[in-house]
């Protein structure tokens, strides 16, 4: 049994397509129905369930998988390491992120690539659930999500910023003198908001519910693209981490007014599986992190947005 056929067994577990699993290891279909042969004949035991189509794997199987990730996962943080040793960190960071985080990612990958030039990172928009699903099958190295409303299990946690909620809307709406609005108010608008399977509509459901409010989204998106456009082209309005405005820059015709009543806020930060040793590129990204300020940084440049159109 070789490190590669359990390669062919993650790959298979991943797919669940014999043909699919061999494209992504590179090797034909027979090679790699073979190498798993050749696993349950060293193991003396059946790992996949047989028949004309993948059925899935067997109890044991299943057993086998979990092992396999752990080696593939140590092994490739071995080479990471001793790559580091030789010619500075080498190596991919996989990131998976909650959608409302993607508007920060750059003001930590960005510091990261200039500090380990030799890697790269793959950055994905996953909800919660995802993410941990991802860190148990060591998926993602590292995962950007909230830290406290629905915490992950089997993660070592650091918090980067504590996010705030604005209500965008069209400032020919409402007076131009207001300064906030409370989540009754808001839950009247014609809203524009991310779908429940996200953990920041569930939030903001939570929120409304607490002011007495229940929220009735006329357009539901798991894309931020389409709650952009729909606001940016329409008459609708939406609900929004304060940690978007830097982003969305001078925002012609539109408003933000910080939601009060209740006035809420909610820890977000990196979250790594609580794993010794952790990969080298997972190690180095969150000692990035905690070289910054992200509260700090949000604060400032939102600052900016501020002063450039008064």
């Amino acid at each position: 049994m070789i490190l590669r056929h359990l390669e062919f067994l993650t790959a298979l577990a991943r797919e669940r397509h014999f043909a699919r699993a061999a494209a992504s290891c590179k090797v034909t279909q027979s090679t790699l129905s073979a190498g798993i042969k050749q696993m349950e004949e060293s193991l003396g035991v059946l790992l996949v369930e047989r028949g004309q189509r993948f059925r899935g794997l067997t109890p044991e199987g299943d057993k086998v998988l979990e092992w396999a990730q752990h080696v593939i996962t140590d092994y490739e943080g071995l080479q990471q390491n001793l790559s580091e040793m030789r010619q500075g960190l080498v190596g991919q960071l996989r990131i998976a992120a909650i959608p409302v985080t993607l508007p920060i990612i750059s003001l930590l990958t960005t510091p990261f690539a200039k500090c380990h030039p030799r890697t790269n990172m793959v950055i994905r928009s996953l909800t919660s659930i995802e993410i941990q699903r991802g860190l148990d099958d060591f998926s993602f190295d590292i995962g950007v999500t909230y830290l406290e409303n629905e915490p992950l299990a089997r993660v070592r946690r650091f918090q980067l910023y504590t996010e705030r909620y604005v209500l965008l809307m069209r400032n020919s709406n409402i007076s131009p003198n207001r300064q906030n609005i409370t989540w009754s108010e808001a839950a009247t608008q014609p809203l524009c908001l991310l779908t429940s399977d996200m953990q920041n509509r569930r939030i903001l459901d939570m929120h409304f519910r607490e002011a007495g409010a229940e929220v009735q989204a006329v357009i539901e998106t798991n894309s931020l693209i389409t709650l952009w456009s729909h606001l940016h082209f329409g008459h609708w309005s939406t609900v929004v981490p304060h940690s978007f405005l830097p982003l969305l820059g001078e925002m012609t015709g539109l408003i933000a007014l910080p939601l009060v009543e209740p006035d809420a806020s909610h820890a977000v930060g990196l979250v790594a599986s609580d794993r010794d040793p952790l990969p080298p590129v997972a190690r180095a990204f969150l000692d990035v992190a905690k070289q910054f300020d992200l509260n700090h940084e949000i604060t400032r440049r939102l600052s900016q947005i501020t002063s450039s159109t008064t």
